[in-house]
């Protein structure tokens, strides 16, 4: 186990390009702990198993890293770090060849967080991915399930958003220091992660977001998970890099299908046709298949009925797929500005929701009149 002070030079080797797990054991091993191989010469790094490059490398940076001031920031950030020797360190994650001798992170890692799933999926997700992602993440976060991520737009955040919003716990990942939030726009998001998960990082403070950190960044995501739900994807795609590097460490893959005619379904798609994931349709589908007990929860169904004539002719025009307002006037026969009215107050009362371009949807839980059940809500 890594001592309180010799975490600074475990800190300093993970600043240093190419030392990875495979280079820092056999420093380990010769110089019986990572105090001695620090302030080693090059030639004692070589005669440890280390290429010339990589102890010349060493030599170099090594005078430039100030390790006292390295630990103070930190603590300023707030941040912890462990080791591959730490007993905090995701033990699932050490199953896989390429494991991080370093995690960085802000936040907590529970006990429970080994039941996690990482979600994946496109930057630019449709209403079709937000509605699913909300409604699958949400249930598998009110089972237990903590869920990863890497805070990218899109699929990420929603699945961050969703699982908090339920709850429960939340992982994210980042591509670049833990001192840096990218994007930028979820920040506020990242903070509330803190609260109720983590934030976590390979990479040591002050590292920029390049875009060869990233794929890098999804075999932890893949690494520390029991599988990864792929929702939504382009055949060329970060999110189908997780799930070949999720296959390749023996990890289940689940994907959503979606539309034929939708480019952003074409690689969750063709992952469930070429039978490298299985498809899910809801929650269950998954913890079935990991094995895992579904949590039972009391379920009341609360009857909606419609205020007026004028809800109830509008509910009849509103499913689960988007209906543009348009339409809504059009089929039912009122004025915009008593339906644009009417659906404001609608959606206050939690009966539609509106998902972007002037659509409006069901909300979650509400079975439309067509349904046997009529207007109800299933609350938990």
């Amino acid at each position: 186990m890594s001592s309180a002070a010799g975490l600074k030079y475990w800190v300093g080797f993970s600043k240093i390009p190419g030392i990875g797990r495979v280079k820092l054991a056999r420093l380990q091993e010769y110089f019986s702990g990572l105090e001695h191989a620090w302030k080693a010469p090059a030639r004692e790094l070589e005669r440890a198993g280390l290429d010339s490059k990589s102890a010349e490398v060493i030599a170099v940076l090594r005078p430039k890293i100030d390790l006292e001031r390295e630990m103070e920031k930190l603590e300023q950030y707030k941040v912890r770090v462990l080791t591959c020797e730490s007993p905090e360190y995701p033990w699932r994650l050490k199953e896989i060849y390429d494991y991080p001798p370093v995690l960085y992170v802000r936040g907590d890692l529970l006990a429970e967080d080994e039941n996690c799933l990482a979600v994946v999926g496109t930057r630019r997700a449709t209403v079709y991915g937000r509605q699913v992602t909300e409604e699958i993440v949400g249930d598998l976060a009110r089972n237990g399930i903590t869920i990863v991520s890497g805070l990218a737009r899109g699929i990420d955040s929603i699945a961050h958003r969703a699982a908090l919003e339920a709850g429960g716990r939340t992982l994210a990942v980042f591509g670049c220091g833990l001192d840096i939030v990218y994007p930028a726009e979820n920040l506020r998001l990242a903070r509330e992660i803190m609260e109720r998960g983590a934030l976590v990082s390979e990479y040591p403070l002050g590292t920029k977001p390049k875009a060869d950190n990233f794929p890098r960044r999804n075999r932890i995501m893949s690494g520390m998970s029991l599988g990864v739900l792929v929702i939504e994807a382009g055949e060329s795609s970060g999110a189908m890099i997780t799930a070949e590097q999720a296959l390749e460490q023996n990890r289940e893959v689940f994907a959503v299908p979606g539309s034929i005619l939708s480019p952003a379904s074409r690689g969750t798609n063709r992952l469930i046709k070429e039978c490298h994931a299985k498809l899910v349709q809801n929650y269950m589908d998954i913890l079935e298949e990991l094995n895992l007990t579904i949590i039972p929860r009391q379920m009341e169904m609360e009857e909606l009925l419609p205020a007026d004539e004028t809800e109830s002719r509008l509910l009849e025009q509103i499913s689960h797929e988007p209906t543009h307002i348009d339409d809504i006037c059009r089929t039912s026969g009122l004025g915009a500005a008593v339906v644009s009215s009417t659906l404001a107050m609608m959606e206050l009362k939690g009966m539609v929701k509106q998902v972007g371009g002037m659509s409006y949807v069901l909300a979650k839980g509400v079975r439309g009149k067509n349904d046997e059940t009529g207007y109800r809500r299933v609350t938990s």
